[in-house]
């Protein structure tokens, strides 16, 4: 992840202090920087019908392709969607300009403990307003993971993959993990009892003993194959996010396959990551950012959002909007009692980096 710092030669102060609902006569356009396919099919139209400001929308596939070019040039962008894991870089580079909140008159609908874990991140949420967030966890194939544990599997916790003797047996039928150590290795320090977030290079070796004892019964590391050969039947469980696993099961009930698909949320905590709006310091439009953020803060437009998508956003007082079979899957919305057991991930230092990419070269190779 590249640390090089944005300089950054404009200010901001002035521009923050216009109004909202001047936005369309000053300026008609807002430039959007977006994750692929990430946004309702209506959102952009309807924003530009309901403020007069046009919306010029470019997307990207990756964090590192998002980081490069807000780290490396002036962007040009307005807003962007940066997950919670890029904020501190962002914020240390000087990359995003603070939120005036007394603008931002839908802040007011932002559910308050997602704000306290998005804070571990960004502290006194200054920066970043959540868009889309989910978590990291397991999927499984119901009836495989039946076959191969019986009735009393325990699917509801890291149990089922970090123990030995019971992925041993799962590994007949295929077992999958992210092929990101960023992830999955703060993942088996918590089942460790260690800090996810480590930094001491004891915490790594025992993470990797762990992980290489577990390797002969793990297919393979990937971060997008475990998806369709889940809905497939060609392996029976993946660590990973919640969203590629409700797209698996998706999948699998329109291909008509019989393969039923699960995700489960480990009763011991998991990763909860998120997908913020950030407004950029160099931003060319702020004004207009700020509206079209402070837009998608709105109950009635994120709620579809949520139901195309099938991630739950950050907003509470759109949760009674969202259509019922998404805000009462707990797999799409944790219930408070989970919630409270999840943990953010951040960036670690340099040297802990390096330690984290030779553990995770030995756990792939098996050696």
């Amino acid at each position: 992840m590249s640390r090089r710092r944005l300089q950054i030669n404009l200010g901001l102060s002035a521009c923050l202090c216009v109004s909202l609902s001047a936005v369309a006569a000053d300026s008609p356009t807002v430039h959007v920087y977006n994750w692929y396919d990430y946004i309702g099919p209506n959102t952009l139209h309807d924003f530009k019908r309901d403020t007069g400001i046009e919306p010029v929308y470019d997307t990207f596939d990756s964090a590192e392709v998002l980081e490069g070019k807000l780290l490396t040039s002036r962007s040009g962008y307005d807003v962007v969607v940066a997950s919670n894991f890029s904020l501190p870089t962002l914020i240390k580079a000087g990359a995003l300009a603070k939120l005036p909140r007394a603008q931002m008159p839908d802040f007011q609908n932002m559910d308050t403990d997602l704000l306290a874990k998005l804070a571990n991140n960004d502290p006194g949420n200054q920066y970043a307003v959540p868009y889309l967030w989910g978590t990291n966890g397991i999927g499984y194939n119901v009836d495989k993971v039946r076959a191969a544990l019986g009735d009393k599997a325990p699917v509801d916790s890291w149990d089922l993959v970090f123990n030995e003797d019971n992925l041993a047996k799962l590994g007949q039928c295929g077992v999958a993990m992210l092929d990101s150590p960023s992830e999955m290795l703060p993942v088996a320090l918590h089942y460790l009892g260690l800090p996810p977030n480590s930094t001491n290079p004891e915490d790594y070796k025992k993470a990797e003993a762990l992980l290489l004892k577990l390797r002969p019964h793990i297919a393979y590391f990937n971060s997008s194959k475990f998806i369709s050969d889940l809905a497939n039947g060609n392996i029976c469980v993946a660590v990973g996010w919640s969203g590629a696993m409700l797209e698996a099961k998706t999948n699998a009930e329109q291909a008509n396959n019989g393969v039923k698909i699960a995700y489960s949320l480990p009763k011991e905590g998991a990763p909860v990551w998120f997908d913020t709006l950030v407004l950029l310091k160099d931003a060319p439009h702020p004004q207009q950012g700020l509206a079209f953020i402070d837009y998608l803060m709105r109950p009635d437009v994120i709620a579809p959002v949520s139901d195309h998508l099938n991630y739950p956003n950050g907003n509470r007082s759109a949760t009674p909007l969202v259509a019922e079979a998404t805000r009462t899957n707990p797999a799409v919305y944790p219930s408070a009692e989970a919630l409270a057991t999840l943990f953010t991930l951040q960036p670690l230092p340099p040297a802990t980096e390096r330690v984290r990419t030779r553990v995770w070269s030995k756990v792939k190779n098996g050696q």
